[in-house]
């Protein structure tokens, strides 16, 4: 645990650690203030991915330590959570939300999400860093939208992805909209759950509500709007040759964001 004024940190930072400390300057430098300090994603990716231990804390002169005996652990680890949560009667620890059966194994970890499955040896499960290096290669994606995904307008859920199609449950937030914005690859059929929909589809606005839906073909500009006072959700079907999440061109946007972001 570490404590220290930010100003000393940030002059040892700069001593020892230069490339950090300036890449981290010019992304708080070029951030912008919407309610909120957002940074760019180039800006924040070309911070080197570096630990405070080596970058600065195994160089500075200006380090002491005090001994303290308060049971603490930063569980840092699926190893350290099986420690501080239930186990089976063969110590195994699983974390899912769907029932897991095993037979005649022992001293398992299993991880099951939404995005990917998990089944380590205790003692291993730190190399679960390798893992999503090899996912940085070969599935790119996966690394940074997680199935539900936080926007500055509210979520979005993926309950299918398949080639041609996917399958969205968006949440809208009172008083928010997402970007005007069109798609070169994909049409979007969008049904309305629950709250009401103000839809922008070219130069026409018009309300949809729940059990209704509408379409936006693509090449379309469009735009989806909460005016109300309650969530809006709704589920939106994307189907074309291409549905990720980079096929969106955006002409305006209430965040200043660029991208898929």
């Amino acid at each position: 645990m570490f404590c220290f004024k930010a100003g000393v940190f940030l002059s040892e930072l700069e001593k020892y650690s230069s490339l950090i400390y300036s890449t981290s300057k010019t992304a708080f430098e070029h951030a912008t203030l919407n309610g909120m300090i957002r940074i760019s994603y180039e800006d924040m990716s070309a911070i080197p991915d570096e630990s405070i231990d080596y970058a600065v804390m195994e160089k500075s002169d200006r380090v002491k330590v005090i001994p303290s005996s308060i049971g603490w652990s930063d569980v840092g680890s699926f190893d350290a959570l099986s420690e501080v949560m239930p186990n089976d009667v063969n110590n195994n620890f699983i974390l899912s939300n769907k029932p897991v059966n095993l037979i005649d194994v022992k001293d398992l970890i299993i991880i099951d999400t939404e995005d990917a499955l998990l089944i380590s040896h205790k003692g291993s499960s730190q190399k679960v860093k390798e893992i999503v290096q090899s996912y940085k290669q070969s599935q790119p994606e996966l690394t940074h939208i997680h199935r539900t995904a936080h926007r500055p307008w509210g979520t979005y859920t993926v309950l299918e992805d398949t080639p041609g199609y996917k399958i969205k449950r968006i949440m809208v937030k009172p008083a928010k909209r997402l970007s005007l914005q069109k798609h070169l690859h994909r049409n979007e059929h969008w049904i309305v759950l629950s709250g009401t929909a103000t839809v922008t589809v070219g130069d026409k606005t018009f309300m949809v509500h729940p059990n209704e839906s509408t379409y936006i073909k693509a090449g379309e500009l469009h735009r989806l709007a909460n005016l109300g006072k309650i969530p809006l959700t709704i589920i939106e079907t994307q189907v074309g040759e291409y549905t990720g999440e980079d096929d969106i061109i955006r002409i305006e946007d209430d965040f200043n964001r660029e991208g898929n972001k």
